[in-house]
């Protein structure tokens, strides 16, 4: 699977070391930076690069990290077509993929340890969509508003 992984300084060592081990599970890696750690770095176009990435290339999934993950899965969900969840367990990371079709992760580096990370984002990566009519439904319904504004 192709991913795209971006991050600034709060997760800039994690996803070094995340790169490296998601290309040694077989996945197709593009690092979107940061490219060296600037403590005061901005974490928007880290997360907006790797959902636009996302969105023009179909079928490939993105990580955004940051300290948290609120402000990188409120900034990759600002790009039409992504639809970033903010995972921080196992259930969040599932559901994420079969319900809503997530197609961007993100995640807090500072609120869990590097082991933690690793595995939610490998569930994140594994787990298919249902397809089930629901779901599909309500992506549809999402995806309809984000082009027309319509309820």
């Amino acid at each position: 699977m192709h991913v795209h992984i971006g991050t600034d300084h709060a997760g800039f060592e994690l996803k070094n070391r995340l790169v490296a081990s998601l290309r040694s599970k077989g996945h197709e890696v593009t690092d979107h930076g940061a490219h060296e750690y600037d403590a005061l770095d901005d974490y928007p176009p880290f997360c907006i690069a790797v959902g636009e990435a996302v969105v023009a290339q179909p079928g490939s999934l993105g990580i955004v990290i940051g300290g948290s993950g609120n402000g990188e899965q409120i900034a990759a969900n600002k790009v039409k077509g992504v639809r970033a969840a903010l995972v921080w367990n196992e259930d969040t990371a599932k559901l994420a993929r079969q319900h809503n079709d997530a197609n961007v992760i993100s995640v807090g580096a500072r609120q869990h340890t590097e082991e933690e990370l690793e595995d939610l984002i490998d569930l994140f990566l594994a787990e298919p969509f249902s397809d089930e009519e629901r779901h599909s439904r309500r992506i549809a319904l999402i995806a309809e508003y984000e082009t027309t504004r319509a309820r």
